[in-house]
């Protein structure tokens, strides 16, 4: 199983970016997902998941407002829609699957319920 993260570049302080994740070997269409982010010299951090009826999301306070994650099951794709993007944003953004149907909200949050993860794709937010 491979989870395949793109989207990522270069862009200026209060632009946009969508990443997309992809996995492939087996479809999660049942099960949450997740990106969480690594800035350089920090440790990885949630940044927002989603449920696998994309019924429920759960956001990071700092992206709150700015970020969208959401998912086609028919393409087997979960997107981040970013936003206003700020240079604190920088970091590489790594997406997440899970294979534990039932979550609740507040474990979407934790990296440890994720059995599988991307290779990451790089955002960099000049300012």
């Amino acid at each position: 199983v491979q989870l395949q993260a793109s989207g990522g570049g270069l862009v200026q302080a209060g632009g946009s970016l969508r990443l997309s994740c992809v996995p492939s070997g087996r479809t999660f269409s049942r099960y949450p997902m997740g990106w969480f982010r690594q800035a350089p010299g920090k440790e990885r951090e949630f940044v927002a998941a989603i449920t696998g009826s994309g019924g429920t999301t759960n956001y990071a306070d700092s992206v709150k407002g700015r970020f969208t994650i959401s998912r086609d099951n028919a393409k087997n794709t979960v997107y981040l829609q970013m936003n206003s993007l700020k240079p604190e944003d920088t970091a590489v953004y790594y997406c997440a699957a899970s294979d534990r149907e039932r979550i609740y909200t507040v474990a979407l949050r934790v990296s440890a319920i994720y059995g599988y993860w991307g290779q990451g794709t790089l955002v960099t937010v000049s300012s």
